[in-house]
């Protein structure tokens, strides 16, 4: 379950700091503009409020301006083309299909664009729905700008003023993933459950914790901190040494499985990660009430009987040799990740005066750029183009929801059919399955509710009291569980009905008719034009290798001390993370689609993981010459780690630019560093990996082909 699903963190949430946030404004300004005029006038205002309020999503000030301007004028202009054409029918008909076109062309700007493409398509529909003479349409089109630059403006400063707030609580959601990342650490050691389906577990959720973490980056480290923001500075430097040690856990699952199945440690081990989870998640519970945490974990029981079993382990090198280096090392990790969390609850506790800013180098690559340039969208003006075959899509089937919605018996709103139609309709036959579900039920439910609601409230003001819960509900919910908002949605619309046709009962009835009209038709038209996900996977899946090779080279860079800078290695780690995520969700999509259309599931989560698993053994390789620094011997140790850079370079297909092998003759004498035997390891498995992530590929390639 996400973590703001739950009463104690929900209030806390920016989730729900937006919803109440975007009900204010839209219900405000409606409000004024109603005092001010008339109720059509606070109607136009209202819908101009409503569609900038989609851009209103956490970002940055800068980001977040340039999204809702764009918002404002493009919907404006959108309302204004469509009101001036819908005297003309055949005229209204291509303007239609023109702007569905070209708004649904718009998600290659990615994510961020997908509120804007919706809310040009809500215009639009609203904008259809009634005849206009040229000077209503202007008139309307100036009403809907004035409604969302008030919303803009009003927005922007009530952002600008809880700017530390938003860091807050976006850094304390990331703070959430990284202990549901821990947590599923924890049922790894559990022998009673699938390893192979509990690593892609951890896979798929690292690429939410990777995006949570983006989020954090760009509101946290973008520009110069305020003083009173330091402490949100240390914590968020803190919150990622502690992923680098909580990645580098991922090591030995396997042989301590194999060997420790029969005692109490691997429960020992389990019950000290999930204890850490939890001790995250305080610092998180308590980052969202601007309060300094404490650890309340006792992790000392645990420890001491680990301990005690260390003590036990038979000396010597014998078979299980491995296996107790592995518990040993995977303890010292977890201690490490213990002390690391002590870190984590000190750097929320210290004193705005006492708590120095870190020296920071230029954080521009590890922040989210906005490009929107036209040569973009120009490029993806192809047949191949899944962008392009989805902006097709989305233009033929809401013109045919607004014909088809002509020739019904009843009296039909073609805007609500055309709505549902774009709800539903994505870029992805995974994400248009959901919301199809989605909006059928929460607009049932919500119809249901509508109707009670009207039949014993006849008040105005309480029927205005429950449309601006009913936005913020809608609002809260849009990105965590967007059935709720579907039913918040229908809710909204149909209360608004209620307040401008005080006898318009029969509306929810054709609301729901109309919803099912909207979703046969997207349903329909997710089947046609499609882009299936396997056909993007040998483009993803290069990606990858791409990004693993590049940051093998950065890995070697840092660890043979080629430089002293860790940033390039820390943003290669970065990209290679994030094309791991965009491959590992258009896995989850393809899984989503019909059984068809699936192509090597089994080998594509062996890719995934083992390039995982490989950047944990390069994390975990890291701290181990960390570890043990003291009396180092630079020139093995560096022989060694060229060895196995050149080999993991060839398995990647990289040019090898290894050096010599480590030297055999001194290697009774090297035995005296302690963290030979460890290096040796660690070594060996850097190497397995990456033959493992060659033959793997290779595997995908005999089912899917080239690229």
């Amino acid at each position: 379950m996400h973590y703001a699903l739950a009463p104690r963190t929900f209030l806390f949430s920016h989730y729900f700091y937006t919803g109440l946030r975007i009900a204010t404004g839209i219900i405000g300004l409606t409000y004024l503009a109603y005092v001010v005029a008339d109720l059509p006038t606070a109607v136009a205002v209202a819908m101009g409020a409503l569609c900038t309020s989609l851009m209103d999503m956490p970002s940055p000030l800068r980001h977040k301006f340039n999204e809702m301007l764009a918002g404002v004028l493009l919907c404006s202009v959108v309302a204004l083309v469509v009101s001036l054409s819908s005297r003309v029918e055949w005229l209204l008909l291509a303007v239609i299909v023109l702007v569905s076109f070209l708004a649904s062309m718009m998600v290659v700007y990615g994510r961020k664009a997908m509120p804007l493409q919706f809310a040009a398509l809500f215009v639009m529909m609203l904008a259809s729905e009634a005849p206009a003479t040229p000077l209503q349409a202007l008139q309307h089109a100036a009403l809907f700008f004035a409604g969302g630059a008030g919303y803009m403006a009003y927005a922007m400063v009530v952002v600008w003023r809880l700017r530390r707030r938003l860091k807050q609580q976006v850094l304390a959601e990331a703070l959430y993933e990284l202990a549901v990342y821990t947590n599923i650490k924890a049922g790894c050691y559990d022998p009673a459950t699938s390893l192979p389906a509990q690593m892609e577990k951890l896979v798929r959720e690292q690429s939410v914790l990777a995006e949570r973490q983006q989020a954090s980056r760009d509101l946290i480290l973008r520009g110069k901190p305020a003083p009173d923001e330091a402490i949100l500075v240390q914590v968020h430097y803190a919150m990622f040494d502690l992923y680098e040690l909580v990645l580098s856990t991922d090591t030995d699952y396997g042989v301590l499985r194999q060997h420790f199945a029969g005692g109490t440690t691997l429960a020992l081990l389990g019950d000290l990660i999930g204890k850490a989870a939890r001790d995250i998640e305080a610092v998180a519970y308590a980052m969202t009430r601007d309060q300094p945490s404490t650890s309340t974990v006792d992790y000392e029981h645990a420890l001491r009987a680990l301990d005690a079993v260390l003590r036990e382990l038979p000396s010597g090198e014998d078979e299980d040799f491995d296996a107790q280096a592995a518990l040993r090392a995977t303890v010292n990790k977890i201690s490490e990740v213990i002390a690391m969390i002590g870190q984590l609850h000190a750097a929320s506790q210290a004193s705005h005066s006492a708590l120095p800013m870190m020296s920071r180098s230029d954080m521009t690559p590890f922040l989210t750029q906005q490009r929107y340039s036209v040569g973009m969208l120009l490029a993806n003006l192809r047949w191949s183009s899944p962008v392009f075959r989805f902006a097709l899509r989305v233009a033929m089937a809401i013109t045919i929801g607004l014909v088809s919605a002509r020739w019904l018996p009843y009296t039909s709103h073609g805007y609500w059919t055309a709505l549902t139609i774009a709800v539903i309709l994505k870029p992805s036959f995974s994400l248009t399955s959901q919301r199809r579900a989605d909006r059928l039920i929460g607009t049932l439910i919500g119809c249901m509710i509508t109707a009670v609601i009207l039949h014993f409230v006849h008040t105005p003001a309480l029927l205005i009291g429950f449309m601006f819960v009913a936005t913020v509900a809608a609002s809260s919910f849009l990105a965590i569980k967007y059935r709720y908002t579907a039913v918040a949605a229908s809710v909204q619309a149909l209360l608004l009905i209620g307040l401008t046709v005080p006898h318009g009962g029969s509306g929810i009835t054709e609301r729901l008719l109309d919803t099912l009209l909207g979703t046969l038709i997207a349903t329909f038209f997710s089947y046609v034009l499609p882009s299936w996900e396997y056909q993007n996977l040998p483009r993803l899946v290069d990606a990858v290798l791409e990004a693993n090779r590049k940051y093998i080279d950065a890995a070697a860079d840092l660890l043979l001390r080629r430089t002293d800078d860790d940033v390039h290695y820390r943003i290669s780690r970065k990209r290679f993370m994030d094309s791991l995520a965009m491959l590992s969700g258009a896995i989850g999509r393809m899984l989503d689609e019909p059984a068809a259309k699936r192509r090597a599931p089994d080998e594509l989560n062996r890719f995934t993981v083992q390039n995982y698993l490989l950047a944990a053994h390069m994390a975990s390789l890291r701290l181990l010459l960390q570890r043990y620094a003291q009396n180092l011997p630079a020139r093995e140790v560096e022989a060694a780690l060229e060895s196995m850079f050149a080999e993991v370079r060839t398995s990647l297909g990289a040019a090898p630019g290894g050096g010599p092998a480590p030297s055999q003759g001194r290697t009774t004498w090297i035995a005296e560093w302690p963290g030979w035997a460890p290096l040796q390891r660690r070594l060996r498995l850097l190497q397995e990996d990456a033959a493992q992530v060659a033959l793997s590929r290779a595997a995908i390639g005999d089912v899917l082909g080239p690229k």
